[in-house]
């Protein structure tokens, strides 16, 4: 592991975007607001045609951004992945944010914990108007990331929030890039590779905000997502103890976001 200096560690943080121009100025401003002083942020946009492309091109001076077609999020995250050159590695979808001082929270993490390789925090869920929804399930999560953190129960339940989760440069240099062939949970994939080596540090602070809306992947195809995320989770287990947890929780979490509707 490369050691850190007593300096602020440089992040490296991507978005992967795609026809979100209705989102991506308020993820744009919530990376470059936290002031941080050692940060590269790249911006992979995969040919948008609403508009993107402007609001990228008045922030060029702030940020890196590269626009052309690609095979999907798991290909742009892995691009973007190829060029960055930081100590700490992050990435936030175009819809969603960071809260106020999440980088310095993380830098300061990884400086004085020499052993960890990876972290998450809190994150809240939002709809389009940036209003809390779900508070139920980010409260459920919160209690798994704070007393239940472990591989196991992670293979019965998803509580990793994306954009509130960081890593170190050596741990791509050791697991590797995305699978460019998932199209839903490529992040859960990627914390399964992640659990198999390192364990799991929690920072007790909301980091980011996670956005659901009506085109998000969440909202239009829940059953399928779930289906992919078991999938996941059994490529990573044979016990079929924990299989049929994942499955009947599965089904409650339905159950639950119907009534939560």
């Amino acid at each position: 592991m490369i050691k850190m200096t007593r300096r602020l560690p440089k992040i490296s943080l991507i978005t992967p975007t795609f026809n979100q121009s209705q989102f991506i100025k308020q993820t744009i401003q919530s990376v470059l607001t936290q002031q941080y002083p050692n940060l590269e942020y790249i911006v992979m946009d995969g040919g948008s045609t609403d508009g993107t492309k402007e609001i990228l091109n008045r922030y060029s001076t702030h940020l890196k951004w590269y626009s052309e077609k690609d095979r999907g999020q798991s290909h742009a995250l892995n691009k973007a992945l190829k060029m960055l050159s930081g100590d700490i590695i992050g990435y936030v979808n175009s819809d969603d944010y960071l809260l106020p001082g999440a980088l310095k929270k993380t830098a300061d993490f990884f400086v004085k914990n020499d052993d960890a390789y990876w972290v998450t925090g809190k994150c809240r869920i939002v709809d389009e108007n940036e209003d809390e929804v779900r508070k139920i399930v980010t409260v459920y999560k919160n209690i798994f990331l704070k007393y239940f953190r472990n591989l196991n129960t992670n293979l019965i339940v998803q509580f990793i929030s994306q954009p509130a989760t960081f890593w170190r440069r050596a741990v791509l240099e050791k697991i590797g890039y995305f699978d460019e062939k998932l199209y839903y949970d490529m992040d859960y994939d990627y914390w399964l590779r992640m659990w198999q080596k390192y364990k799991l540090y929690f920072i007790d602070s909301y980091l980011a905000s996670y956005r659901i809306h009506k085109n998000s992947k969440a909202m239009m195809s829940p059953v399928k997502q779930f289906q992919i995320e078991y999938e996941l989770s059994a490529k990573y287990t044979s016990n079929k103890f924990i299989r049929n947890l994942h499955r009947i929780h599965q089904y409650l979490s339905l159950i639950g976001y119907k009534i939560i509707r």
